[in-house]
């Protein structure tokens, strides 16, 4: 009985005096790796204008059917997304309306913390779509 007991012991200390792995989540973030496929983002051209042409395929191609798109067309017959709604309740960033895009439109970002406390708050339209994701907590380093 004695001998399993100073086992657990050895093993207890083993690891006691080893550096710590675990990150103190809102204080600490993780690294994401690079094709992380978090946040969608619209994407703009170098004039402030954006991308999207309205063409739907993205709304096509979506499994989960959570784009919404409403096209307009300008004076010069150019078209753009009147309405642009994506509900990050039904995605299932599987990233397929990324490599429709013709126009490199849409972006995937590499936001993570996507909670919300309704779900009317994870409908994006199109003016929240095109704001880039920001850290809901801001890292503190502990003086000391």
């Amino acid at each position: 009985m004695i001998l399993p007991l100073l086992q657990g012991l050895k093993l207890t200390l083993k690891y006691f005096f080893r550096k710590k792995i675990t990150l103190q989540y809102p204080e600490e973030k993780w690294d994401v790796a690079p094709r992380w496929r978090g946040r969608h983002v619209l994407t703009r051209h170098a004039s402030g204008k954006i991308k999207c042409v309205a063409c739907m395929l993205c709304a096509t191609v979506c499994p989960a059917e959570c784009i919404k798109i409403v096209g307009a067309a300008e004076p010069d017959n150019r078209k753009y997304p009147e309405e642009y709604t994506l509900d990050l309740g039904r995605c299932i960033f599987c990233g397929y309306c990324v490599e429709v895009c013709p126009r490199e439109a849409i972006e995937m970002s590499t936001a993570y913390e996507l909670s919300e406390y309704s779900r009317e708050d994870l409908i994006l339209n199109k003016e929240a779509l095109m704001e880039l994701p920001q850290p809901r907590y801001v890292s503190q380093k502990k003086a000391g």
